[in-house]
């Protein structure tokens, strides 16, 4: 299990530095806010993940499917604290934007 923990967190920062770098791809830099981010983070949705979001973040978690990511990345949104997904749903968004990279 900790083998796996690992392997999520590397992909969450990876995710995390691709989705926001691959947006900015086509929009101009002042079209978002200051500060204004889109980052993806893999949670669970046990006590204990919620406690730890709302404490780094202020917030509750919250969860999007990558469909809505990528709606998000398609219409420019930002948020001020990250959006969480499970793992399953992680893996869909890559699958989606890998093979988006390879069409281009």
């Amino acid at each position: 299990m900790n083998r796996f923990t690992t392997i999520a967190a590397v992909a969450a920062l990876a995710a995390s530095a691709a989705v926001p770098a691959l947006a900015q791809q086509t929009r101009l830099p002042t079209d978002a806010p200051a500060g204004a981010q889109r980052v993806v983070m893999i949670c669970d949705s046990d006590m204990a993940t919620r406690s730890a979001y709302r404490r780094d973040f202020g917030t509750r978690p919250v969860f999007v499917t990558a469909e809505q990511a990528l709606q998000a990345r398609a219409t420019g949104e930002t948020w001020p604290a990250p959006r969480c997904m499970n793992a399953r749903e992680h893996g869909r968004l890559q699958q989606t934007l890998n093979t988006y990279a390879a069409v281009r």
